[in-house]
């Protein structure tokens, strides 16, 4: 086997967001269909002989110890040493192409790839459910790229049912703000009595994202490209949080077409959507 491993690390948009209600936790009770992307972060692990974990390049404001990629890590070390395997290390790259604060997923995929790398790098031999133990332990988006499933969300996005949908092309506009999803989830003017739905429901055009409306009076950037990209899509909605927003279309052509007319200074990307995960097969279920 060999000691080297690279993996894209998915990005994700919320197809809909629907908050229902407060729990006493503090969390909120949810429902959203995630929808993953072929496009993403690249994540390149070597093997160590001893048990360091070096990740590269730093992320700016984040410290080492914080960067989910490391917490991850150690994460899955301390399973093995739990079920009393030997502990390793590895040197870890990662080759940032999505914006940090948009919704779309990014460190949360992180962290994902990070368990499911190294799972199979070190041979730890953790089955698809149990790396997604671990992966609720570090963020409530994590599961589903450990699940590496396209999925339909419920209770604060742990109850997950994995979903066929169309592969679609996206284009993503990236405004250029960072979005605070704690600001955004205890803001008090925060839509959060919205009544639960069926898949039948979104697919007749009944959903929304309930953050989009307070996003979109808080950051102006936000609202300015959505005003825009819905020039072109009447579905054009805010993935997540934010900061950034969506439209799909049923060919590349098309979405490289609208994205050429972009705002000067507006960045972002397409993607296809995908069903599966590149690593999906790397997890033994």
């Amino acid at each position: 086997m060999t000691d080297t491993l690279t993996l894209t690390s998915p990005a994700k948009l919320n197809l809909f967001l629907h908050i229902n209600g407060r729990r006493a936790d503090g969390y909120h009770n949810l429902q959203t269909l995630f929808q993953l992307l072929d496009t993403g972060d690249q994540l390149t692990f070597r093997a160590r002989q001893d048990d360091t974990i070096t990740i590269a390049p730093d992320l700016p404001g984040v410290a080492p110890t914080e960067n989910l990629i490391y917490r991850a890590a150690i994460a899955l070390q301390a399973n093995m040493e739990a079920r009393g395997l030997p502990q390793m290390g590895a040197d870890i790259h990662l080759d940032k192409r999505l914006p940090m604060g948009g919704g779309i997923g990014g460190g949360s995929s992180n962290a994902a790839t990070t368990l499911i790398g190294l799972n199979h790098l070190w041979r730890a031999g953790s089955s698809r459910k149990a790396l997604m133990e671990i992966g609720r332990t570090l963020g409530a988006d994590v599961p589903v790229f450990v699940q590496g499933q396209s999925a339909w969300a419920e209770g604060i996005g742990e109850q997950l049912t994995p979903m066929l949908l169309p592969e679609k092309w996206f284009l993503v506009l990236c405004p250029d703000c960072h979005v605070s999803t704690r600001e955004v989830f205890c803001h008090k003017d925060l839509t959060r009595d919205t009544r639960p739905i069926k898949v039948a429901a979104f697919s007749q055009g009944g959903s929304q994202n309930d953050c989009q409306s307070l996003v979109r009076s808080l950051y102006k950037e936000v609202d300015k490209a959505l005003i825009w990209l819905k020039k072109f899509s009447n579905h054009a909605r805010m993935t997540g949080t934010g900061a950034c927003v969506f439209a799909a279309f049923d060919s590349a052509a098309k979405a490289e077409q609208v994205f050429a007319q972009r705002p000067a200074g507006m960045t972002g990307f397409i993607g296809r959507g995908i069903n599966k995960a590149p690593y999906y097969n790397l997890i033994p279920d």
